[in-house]
């Protein structure tokens, strides 16, 4: 959206906005929200909001930048905050929203496949051309190609993103838990939804996760309509040649002792260096004790 600078924010009322509907970008109430209220307690709200009139309504708005600093408005007690208002249809607000955020620093692989999804299926719905300069018309290029013209990912990449809207909700909560690599979920993605629960079921059953190699086997045999209910058991119960004896800890016991919103990778780190600094800790008071 072009002409920030020649439009003046209007106060508008929290109660008159929405959410964009089906926007994929998720809305924590962690750390970085509570920094954010905070903010907004002192300072107010420095980056207006972007919205859109909602249609068939007369002062009704749906949010197309800034859910976040609303919701963090609504925390701090904000009955209006300022606002520009653009007159756009749902496909181009469908593509802001998407690129509004899709350059955070953090943002979790589902937030970027349905990001990519919505972005997709905008442009092909208002056949959006991004190969058009100066009166030139270049070679027509896929709609993945036109959306990493201007992403931080490949053509390839983005499609490989898009697969992951396939997956059921347990297997993308790993993908955005660290638990799964993105090459694991795209291949899973291919299987039918009550395949891939199949395979939730089992990796719980059996606390592990899918290879690269157990998850490309899978798909294989789902397209030639071979995979059953067996042979998804037989091959998740098998141990793989790097499984190591591990340690487990039940989560309850090391919630309230672990900081915050981290990630699995993070809390595994933060496990790591408490019991390193314990290590050393009684090593200095046997040290003490001679």
């Amino acid at each position: 959206m072009k002409n920030n600078t020649m439009k003046k924010p209007v106060a508008i009322p929290v109660s008159k906005l929405h959410p964009f509907e089906g926007h994929p970008y998720k809305v924590l109430d962690n750390e970085e929200m509570n920094t954010l209220v905070d903010s907004i307690q002192t300072q107010g709200i420095l980056s207006p909001l972007i919205v859109r009139p909602l249609e068939d309504t007369t002062d009704e708005y749906e949010v197309v930048s800034g859910h976040r600093r609303l919701h963090a408005a609504q925390k701090a007690g904000l009955e209006t905050v300022p606002a520009l208002i653009h007159a756009i249809d749902r496909d181009a607000a469908a593509i802001a929203v998407v690129d509004s955020n899709l350059h955070r620093e953090h943002i979790l692989p589902s937030e970027k496949a349905f990001a990519y999804k919505m972005k997709y299926d905008a442009m092909k719905h208002q056949g959006k051309r991004t190969d058009i300069t100066s009166g030139q018309v270049g070679p027509k290029l896929r709609t993945d190609e036109q959306i990493a013209e201007t992403a931080d990912d490949s053509a390839r990449q983005i499609k490989r993103y898009i697969r992951l809207t396939h997956l059921i909700p347990e297997l993308l909560d790993w993908m955005d838990e660290g638990k799964m690599a993105l090459s694991v979920g795209v291949e899973l993605s291919y299987l039918s939804h009550e395949a891939q629960r199949c395979v939730w079921e089992e990796c719980r059953a059996n606390d592990c996760t899918p290879s690269y190699s157990q998850a490309f086997h899978m798909k294989n045999l789902y397209k030639d309509g071979n995979l059953s209910h067996y042979e998804i058991s037989e091959m998740l119960s098998q141990e793989k040649p790097n499984q190591r004896e591990t340690l487990k800890i039940p989560m309850d016991k090391l919630r309230d002792r672990l900081p915050q919103n981290l990630s699995v990778q993070q809390q595994e780190e933060f496990v790591l260096k408490a019991v390193d600094y314990y290590k050393k800790f009684l090593h200095r008071q046997r040290e003490r004790e001679r």
